[in-house]
């Protein structure tokens, strides 16, 4: 019996991995028996992670490259290095994101660029350069991280919002240029998670207010995107593209 969900020995690039959702997703495909790169600015992190992952038996095997999504020449040297470590990549994890709360007449045009530049450019530029080994490959498969807050809009985060709302459209745009290789394009979209990106906000009156319309009245836990990572990494999803899978306790079932 054939197993759709089996990712032994694939090998991934996640970006972002330092922390929060991105160390999960990264714990999460090597305890399937993915090999994983770890990508991020914080390098220090990604050595105590990779560490403890490859002291895991059973699991893949994990190693860590620097990277800074927001320059162009860095996410080109991230993609070589993993390349050439692992001979291929199998499965692109774009989890890389920041967020700057502020009123909107007061905002600022460089935390509006920055949000941008790491958000939705970055996403860009490193799908570009992974799809191209994906196209050599015929074979591919690309998560993008997108929000509840790509759904529609909101107050005190207007770059998130915005740039998130971009993550929807581009992962929809991307999968419709890389279908003929054989390259799956698809992204997740979190509610509320404990995670270093949203930490500071969860006591704010804008997260409490939201949670009054989450069915579940809860916020999201830890482990639990790992359902539709695996799922969209595996051939389970095979025949699933451009989708966003909304993991949000069905807050986006209110909107």
């Amino acid at each position: 019996m054939k197993n759709y969900f089996d990712l032994h020995d694939r090998y991934a690039l996640v970006v972002g991995a330092s922390s929060g959702l991105g160390a999960q997703f990264a714990k999460c495909l090597a305890n399937q028996g993915v090999h994983v790169a770890l990508a991020a600015r914080r390098k220090d992190r990604l050595v105590s992670l990779c560490s403890a992952i490859n002291e895991v038996s059973g699991a893949g095997s994990a190693i860590a490259v620097a990277v800074d999504v927001s320059d162009e020449e860095s996410i080109k040297a991230c993609v070589k290095e993993v390349y050439e470590s692992f001979g291929r990549i199998d499965i692109l994890v774009n989890n890389a994101g920041v967020q700057t709360a502020g009123d909107f007449l007061e905002f600022k045009t460089e935390d509006w660029d920055r949000e941008f530049a790491i958000n939705l450019r970055g996403m860009f530029i490193m799908s570009r350069e992974v799809g191209k080994i994906m196209k050599e490959q015929h074979y591919g498969k690309i998560i993008n991280t997108a929000s509840m807050a790509g759904y529609g809009g909101g107050t005190g985060v207007i770059a998130y919002h915005s740039s998130k709302g971009g993550v929807v459209n581009f992962t929809r745009s991307l999968a419709a240029d890389l279908a003929p290789y054989n390259v799956t394009v698809n992204a997740i979209g979190p509610g509320v998670f404990d995670s270093e990106l949203t930490h500071d906000i969860l006591d704010s009156e804008m997260v409490k207010n939201s949670l009054k319309n989450v069915p579940l009245k809860r916020h999201g836990n830890e482990g639990e995107l790992d359902g539709a990572l695996i799922f969209f990494a595996s051939d389970a999803s095979s025949y699933c593209t451009g989708q966003i899978l909304y993991v949000d306790g069905g807050l986006t079932s209110q909107i």
